[in-house]
C-alpha cells in the first residue's frame, strides 16, 4: 500500500550523509556549505528524528523550535529559506505504519487544499518530502491550539461570543470534510489551532484585594483552522473499531456499534462544552466510568443501543440493560468523579451568561446518544445559536 502511494508522486528525497546512496536523487542543486544537512545520526529508540535547534532539515529548512509531539512524530517550526517564511513541519517517525499513515494524510491534505479556494477551513499543506526515512509534511505556520491557549490562560473559559465563532468555523470545516466524504475522527481542542498567536489582556471580574486586578488572555483574532488528518477516514474505506481521543469519543464507538460522520459531531459537542467551562466534559480513562458520566450528564442510554453493544461492551450492563454502575466501579474516587458532574443544562447555566437556552439546545443536538438523530454539521450551522445570537 505504501509503495503504491509513493509511486503516485515525485518525492523530494534528501539523503545527504547517507553512505552508499545518491546524495541528490532528483538533480536538485546543492546549496552553499553553510546550509548543508547535519551529519547522519541514528533515530532514537521510538523512531523519532534526532535534531539540534539551529540545524537544517534539508538545506532548505532551518530548525527553530519544537512545537509539538505525538505518537506520529514531532512538529518543528522551521524557516523556509526559499519561500522566506516560517513553516510547521511534521516529521513522522521512521516506522512503517506511521509512514503509511502519513502518506494517507498527505492525500487528505491535498484533497482538502484542492477544494478549499480561500484556505480558511483547514491547515494548508505546502509540500512534502522524504528525509532520512522520515516523511516530512510542510504546512503553513499557525498559532497555538485552543487547548494550549486554555492551559496558558489557567483553564479560564472563553466568552460565549468567542465560543460561537469557534463553533461556527469548526462546524464549517467539518461540514466541508463531510461533503468530501471524509471523517476526521480525532476532533479535540489540541487539533484546532488559532490562526494567529497574538492576544490581548483584559481585566477579570475577580478581585482578590481592593488594589489587585487579575487579567485573562483573549486571542486577538477568532480565526481558527483544523489540523491533524492522520486519523481521517474515507467514507468508503474500512473503519477501525476504536477512533477518537478518549474524552471526545462517541458512545457508539465505546459500545462497538460502528461509527460514521456523527462521531465527529459528538466530539464537537464535547469541545464546545470544554471551551465554555475550561475543563473537559468527560475526564475519564475507562469505558464503564465514561458511560456512567454520559448518563449522569445526558440521561440513560437508549435500550436499543445497549442491546446492540458488542461482546466486549455488553459486560458494562446488567440484565435488563441497566448500566452496571456504581456496582462495577473501580474505586470510590471513580464514583465521586461521576457524582460531581451536573446535568448538561445546569453545567451550561453555571458557566454561560448569555445565549444559555440556545447553546444548551445545540449541545443536546450534538450530544444525542442515537447517531442517526444527532445534528449534522450543516444542520448545526443553521441552529438559532449561530443564527440569532442574543
Amino acid at each position: 500500500m505504501e509503495g503504491t502511494h509513493t509511486r503516485k508522486r515525485l518525492r523530494l528525497a534528501w539523503d545527504v550523509g547517507l553512505s552508499g546512496q545518491e546524495v541528490n536523487r532528483f538533480n536538485v542543486a546543492i546549496p552553499e556549505a553553510h546550509a548543508a544537512s547535519p551529519p547522519w545520526r541514528e533515530d532514537d529508540r521510538e523512531g523519532h528524528y534526532v535534531f539540534d535547534l539551529g540545524e537544517n532539515l534539508t538545506p532548505r529548512y532551518k530548525i527553530l523550535s519544537k512545537i509539538g509531539e505525538g505518537t506520529f512524530g514531532r512538529v518543528l517550526e522551521c524557516w523556509d529559506r526559499e519561500a522566506r517564511e516560517y513553516v510547521a513541519i511534521k516529521v513522522v517517525r521512521s516506522i512503517r505504519k506511521y509512514r503509511h499513515a502519513a502518506m494517507i494524510e498527505i492525500d487528505v491534505l491535498n484533497n482538502l487544499s484542492k477544494n478549499d479556494d480561500d484556505g480558511s477551513r483547514c491547515v494548508q499543506i505546502r509540500r512534502w518530502f522524504d528525509y532520512r526515512n522520515h516523511i516530512c509534511i510542510v504546512c503553513e505556520k499557525l498559532g497555538p491550539s485552543l487547548y494550549d491557549f486554555l492551559k496558558k490562560n489557567k483553564y479560564c473559559p472563553f466568552p460565549v461570543e468567542l465560543v460561537r465563532e469557534f463553533g461556527r468555523q469548526l462546524l464549517e470545516a467539518v461540514a466541508y470534510m463531510h461533503d468530501l466524504r471524509l471523517i476526521h475522527t480525532d476532533l479535540k481542542p489540541e487539533n484546532i489551532l488559532l490562526a494567529s498567536s497574538e492576544y490581548i489582556k483584559v481585566p477579570t471580574c475577580k478581585r482578590y484585594s481592593q488594589d489587585e486586578i487579575h487579567f485573562r488572555c483573549l486571542p486577538k483574532s477568532s480565526a481558527i483552522k483544523l489540523i491533524d488528518f492522520g486519523s481521517t477516514a474515507f467514507e468508503n474505506h474500512d473503519h477501525n473499531s476504536i477512533v477518537s481521543t478518549r474524552h471526545y469519543r462517541a458512545p457508539e464507538v465505546i459500545l462497538g456499534l460502528g461509527w460514521h460522520y456523527p462521531c465527529d459531531l459528538w466530539s464537537i459537542g464535547c469541545i464546545l462544552v470544554e471551551l465554555c467551562t475550561g475543563e473537559a466534559l468527560f475526564q475519564t480513562h475507562e469505558n464503564l466510568e465514561h458511560l456512567a458520566m454520559m448518563e449522569r450528564v445526558l440521561g440513560p442510554l437508549p435500550q436499543h443501543m445497549v442491546r446492540g453493544a458488542n461482546g466486549s461492551a455488553s459486560k458494562y450492563f446488567k440484565r435488563g440493560a441497566r448500566l452496571n454502575w456504581p456496582e462495577g466501579s473501580m474505586s470510590r474516587l471513580s464514583i465521586k468523579a461521576v457524582r460531581k458532574l451536573d446535568r448538561l443544562k445546569d453545567l451550561v447555566s453555571r458557566h454561560v451568561e448569555y445565549s444559555r437556552s440556545s447553546l444548551t439546545d445545540l449541545l443536546y443536538g450534538l450530544l444525542c446518544f442515537e447517531p442517526s438523530e444527532r445534528l449534522t454539521a450543516r444542520e448545526a450551522l443553521n441552529h438559532p445559536f449561530f443564527k440569532n445570537p442574543v
